[in-house]
């Protein structure tokens, strides 16, 4: 990992004064505490993808590993879709969680949902912005009345490491991106969205970073003590509450590329989307593209 800059080394490197670098030393004495999820902080300058570079090391690791990158060249999204933004920009970053033996391996799947729902709850307690949430994990906020993308959440099993109370089942490694400062002209699309144009009452990025990991250690938490029952633990119900997804008419594209039209019911215990089709039918959907439509088609 290349080395942290200092901020007066970074300041001639800066693209605009609104958008400094992070500060990794404040971040750190915030956020790794004794008794706390977070063990370690690092910010990078740049790199590739920071959820491949932190999957590499994460058998060394203990659980609580974040990574963050002033800038990801090669970030990757669901679907092998890529991510990339200007540098500081947004919030790019990941970190490990090892659930252990105590949580079911198939219960594992609700990380990604859990990932969802903490950052938008991070940023509504931080940034004062209405984020929901689109099966399973595209963050969506409203820029002149729109639905618009502004943030994603990657997660990937990675091997198990040298820790017996960590299991010897790996762990999960989950990515999140956020468009922070991004103006409609660095946009990677015109339905993409950031956390300016959505007009949030904050912007700066430490803040958010802090709002969003600290929500995440809490629910976390509580999703590992009720060994990750997502109905006991409550996390089915708080991601249906902020699921816009659920009452929407949608259309799944599924892998094999059949597709799926009807009406968003519910989210079942294993995270699955449930479709009531146009024919009287329901089917969970598991994977795949979920396209929000305005009436039934």
């Amino acid at each position: 990992m290349s080395s942290e800059p200092s901020a007066g080394a970074s300041a001639g490197r800066w693209s605009s004064l609104d958008r400094p670098p992070l500060n990794a030393a404040a971040l750190r004495r915030a956020l790794v505490v004794e008794g706390g999820l977070w063990t370690s902080l690092e910010v990078v300058p740049a790199t590739g993808s920071t959820n491949t570079d932190l999957a590499a090391r994460a058998a060394s690791l203990p659980e609580g590993a974040v990574l963050v990158a002033e800038e990801q060249t090669a970030g990757r999204g669901r679907l092998d879709r890529t991510w990339t933004a200007p540098a500081r920009s947004g919030l790019f970053f990941s970190v490990l969680l090892k659930p252990g033996g105590g949580v079911p391996q198939e219960r594992w799947g609700w990380l990604t949902l859990l990932a969802g729902v903490a950052t938008a709850q991070g940023l509504s307690r931080a940034a004062g912005v209405d984020a929901v949430l689109k099966w399973p994990n595209d963050l969506l906020v409203g820029v002149d009345g729109e639905e618009r993308k502004t943030g994603g959440i990657l997660a990937e099993r990675v091997a198990g490491g040298p820790s017996p109370a960590e299991g010897s089942g790996g762990g999960v490694v989950v990515g999140i991106g956020l468009n922070v400062t991004l103006t409609e002209d660095e946009l990677p699309v015109p339905a993409a969205g950031s956390l300016l144009l959505a007009k949030a009452s904050v912007t700066d990025r430490e803040p958010l970073l802090k709002a969003v990991l600290r929500s995440l250690e809490e629910l976390y938490g509580n999703w590992r003590e009720a060994g990750g029952d997502p109905a006991e633990s409550g996390l089915q119900e708080v991601y249906a509450a902020g699921c816009a997804t659920l009452g929407r008419h949608v259309r799944a594209e599924l892998p094999g590329g059949r597709t799926l039209t009807g009406t968003a019911e519910a989210v079942d215990a294993d995270g699955r989307l449930v479709i009531r089709t146009l024919e009287g039918g329901r089917e969970a959907v598991g994977a795949g593209d979920v396209v929000h439509l305005r009436s039934v088609r």
